[in-house]
C-alpha cells in the first residue's frame, strides 16, 4: 500500500514534517510535469489548476499538523485552499489521507470524502466522487490502492476496497471491492479485464 504519513490518534489531522511536505510536493510535481525543479514548480503553481490545488492541499495539511503552525499559518492556508475549492470546483479536504504522486487531470466537480484513503500515484479526473455510504452493508468510505486511474465522471461510494493498478472507466459507479489490475466499467461497475492501469498512470519515477 501507499506511502502514508502518520496519523494522530486524537484527530483526523495528518502529521507531517517539512521533509515529508517537500517529498509530497515534489512527487505531485513530477506526476504533473514529468520533472522536478524550482522553475517548474513556480510555473505549475500559476498555470496548472490540478497541481495548484494539490499544492495548497499539502501546504494546508502541513500547517495544520503543528501547534505553532496551526496558530500562525493554518488560517491563511485554509482560506487559500477554500478559495481554490470554489474557483476550481474541487473539494478534497486536507485531512484526507492521500499518498505521494497525486494527479488531478482536469478540474471541476471533484469530491473526495475526508475519511477516504487514497494510495500513491492516483489519477483523478473531472466529475469524480469518492464518497461515503451512510447505511447498508457497505456503510463507510472507500480505500483506494496504488497506481489507480479514475476516469471522468466515475463514482466510488461506500466501504469498498480498490486494489492496486486498477482502471475505473468513465461514468462507472463502483460499489463493490475491485481486485488488483481490474478494469471496471458500467453501472454498477463490473470487471471486464485485468489489463490494469498501465499507460494511464505515468511519471511515477520521482
Amino acid at each position: 500500500m501507499a506511502f502514508f504519513l502518520s496519523k494522530s490518534s486524537h484527530s483526523d489531522i495528518v502529521q507531517m514534517n517539512l521533509k515529508e511536505l517537500k517529498f509530497l510536493i515534489a512527487s505531485d510535481l513530477c506526476r504533473h510535469a514529468g520533472k522536478k525543479s524550482l522553475a517548474c514548480l513556480i510555473r505549475m503553481i500559476f498555470s496548472e489548476p490540478g497541481f495548484e490545488y494539490t499544492f495548497w492541499m499539502r501546504i494546508c495539511a502541513f500547517c495544520d499538523a503543528g501547534r505553532v503552525r496551526r496558530w500562525l499559518l493554518y488560517p491563511w492556508a485554509r482560506i487559500t485552499l477554500r478559495h481554490y475549492t470554489y474557483k476550481y470546483g474541487i473539494s478534497i479536504p486536507h485531512q484526507t489521507r492521500i499518498g505521494s504522486g497525486f494527479y488531478i487531470g482536469h478540474f471541476g466537480q471533484i469530491f473526495v470524502n475526508r475519511r477516504a484513503v487514497i494510495g500513491k500515484n492516483c489519477n483523478i479526473s473531472q466529475g469524480v466522487t469518492v464518497g461515503q455510504a451512510s447505511r447498508g452493508r457497505r456503510k463507510g468510505w472507500p480505500t483506494i490502492g496504488d497506481n489507480v486511474y479514475i476516469a471522468p465522471g466515475a463514482k466510488i461510494v461506500g466501504n469498498v476496497k480498490i486494489g492496486n493498478c486498477v482502471a475505473i472507466g468513465a461514468n462507472c459507479v463502483v460499489t463493490t471491492d475491485i481486485p488488483d489490475n481490474g478494469v471496471v466499467v458500467g453501472v454498477p461497475g463490473k470487471v471486464i479485464s485485468f489489463e490494469g492501469s498501465q499507460g494511464y498512470v505515468n511519471h511515477t519515477d520521482y
